[in-house]
């Protein structure tokens, strides 16, 4: 039987990742990310052994309850990091939200597999093209990303390339909206739109806690 059918999905996704990422100025990137792009979309919360759940079910998942018997609103599932990517599951309660934060100098890649998520994504504009003046304390960033689970419990698969990595310079931080003055005749809540940032603490409802991943080994 040839190779690739004795694979599972996501061992077939780590490795068109680790072909895409470790070369991402190369010649054939465009077309190894569509590759990868087809087989994300081909992913299923099935393949990797997960199925919606509460709260109760993922206390249990994860061994307990370490928070002083809080659930995390957020979990995460490790699946497995190179030094040209990481992927692993998010796994949201329902109502929880990943604060808006930032992935400098990276690429990010993600894929629903049960729920419904309101997603947020945002870009740095160059200083020229802004058409708005920034408000105090504004501060600039790298591409930005919010998720928040909608009416039930939610998971998607991410893929970040490279990884996060304080010592190179790709350390995690959050911001919160700073909704400066719009121009003249702008629609306040219209796509897209130019927004201003503010970095703030990690929010102190907000925590990621761990689960063992319980899909085909990667």
């Amino acid at each position: 039987m040839p190779r690739d059918n004795m694979a599972s999905l996501i061992q077939r996704v780590a490795r068109q990742a680790r072909i895409t990422f470790r070369s991402p100025a190369g010649p054939t990137f465009g077309e190894n990310l569509h590759r990868l792009q087809q087989l994300l979309d081909e992913v299923r919360a099935e393949d990797l052994h997960l199925a919606p759940r509460g709260p109760s079910a993922a206390a249990a998942a994860g061994g307990g309850m370490p928070w002083g018997g809080v659930v995390p609103p957020v979990s995460y599932m490790h699946i497995c990091e190179t030094e040209s990517f990481s992927m692993g599951v998010f796994l949201l309660r329902s109502g929880a939200c990943i604060p808006l934060h930032d992935h400098p100098g990276m690429n990010g890649m993600l894929k629903v597999l049960y729920g419904t998520l309101r997603i947020a994504c945002m870009d740095t504009l160059p200083a020229a093209a802004t058409t708005t003046t920034p408000p105090p304390a504004a501060a600039g960033s790298g591409p930005c990303h919010r998720a928040f689970a909608v009416d039930g419990p939610a998971a998607f698969l991410d893929i970040l390339a490279p990884p996060y990595d304080p010592q190179h310079g790709r350390d995690c931080h959050y911001y919160r909206l700073l909704e400066g003055p719009q121009p003249a005749g702008a629609e306040p809540t219209g796509l897209p739109r130019e927004v201003w940032l503010m970095e703030t603490p990690q929010a102190a409802d907000f925590w990621c806690g761990g689960e063992p991943y319980p899909g085909p080994r990667v």
